[in-house]
This record gives structure tokens, sequence and C-alpha cells, in this order.
């Protein structure tokens, strides 16, 4: 079994996290995609400004060769990802790839609450509103599962393995 994963939601649900639990679980390639944002957009994110859909442009586009090159290869591919607008996600399917999106879920507060209690990262607590603002749920056509964070981390890759190996089934059978 082979499939492509993006572990998405807000900064501060908990992405990094239960993708790498994740794809330990299913044996799977793992990137973060923070990794793969250009230093243009970590500087601007540093300094309190929210990017711009021309600022997501090449690093949506280097997500979505990660995981192409995963499926290419016949590999799993796990990546930690935003995602918040499902344009965003349409770009991360290119060529119609089939791709499972598990949405790390929660409120402002608890979301908000993590973020103050995590130290290194470069996204500030200031632009979660602007997150939140863009988020948009799973459409119809998104192969996907919406999971609570209040849940601990453990439980979170569970949920998401027991997701991915039943909507694998489903497609086979």
């Amino acid at each position: 079994m082979t499939v492509q994963v993006v572990v998405m939601g807000v900064a501060g649900a908990g992405k990094s996290t239960v993708a790498v639990g994740l794809a330990t679980s299913l044996g799977a390639d793992f990137v973060d995609g923070d990794d793969l944002h250009p230093e243009s957009n970590v500087a601007k994110m540093r300094s309190g400004t929210p990017l711009t859909d021309e600022d997501r442009a090449p690093w949506l586009d280097a997500i979505a060769a990660w995981l192409s090159g995963r499926a290419d290869a016949g590999r799993t591919g796990v990546v930690a990802c935003s995602a918040l607008r499902k344009d965003y996600r349409d770009r991360l399917r290119p060529d119609g790839l089939d791709v499972q999106f598990v949405h790390l879920a929660g409120d402002v507060e608890t979301i908000s609450a993590r973020m103050r209690s995590r130290a290194g990262h470069f996204m500030p607590e200031s632009l979660l509103l602007s997150q939140f603002d863009a988020l948009e749920p799973l459409a119809d056509d998104e192969r996907g599962v919406t999971l609570n964070v209040v849940s601990k981390p453990s439980t979170l890759v569970g949920e998401a393995v027991d997701y991915i190996h039943t909507s694998q089934r489903s497609v086979t059978a």
C-alpha cells in the first residue's frame, strides 16, 4: 500500500508531531513542509507578516513535487503542511495525485496556548488568527479526516493510521 498524506492545520496544531508519528507507523518517508519554505517566506513570517498567495506558490509546488516523487517511486509519503485553503490543497494534488488529508482541528484558545509554550519556531502567535481566518474545512471532493487536537498525539496518530488503512481498503474493494 502506498499513499500520500498531508497532515494539515493551523500553526501550533501539532502537525509535525503527528506527521512524524504517522510516517513512522506507516513506514513512510516524511518531510516537514516548513523545511521547504524559501528563506524569504521564513523571514516574512518571523517578522509577523502573513504570506501572500504569491509567496506560497513555490512552497506548495515544492511540496507537491515531493509528494509526486514519493508516488512515482512507489513510496508512501507524509508531509506536515498547513494547507489551509482548498485551492492550496488542490495545488498539492497535481495531475490528480491521490492525497489523503489529516486535518488537525482545534479552537483558538487551545492552539494559542500551545504556541506560547513552544520555543524556537519562526511562526509567531500573532499570525494565528490570520490562519484561522484563512482555514477552509475539507470539501466533499477531498479525501480526508478531521481530528480534534485535544487528544494526545499518540491517540491522533492511531486515529490517522486507522483512517488511512480504512480509506485504502475502501479504494481497493
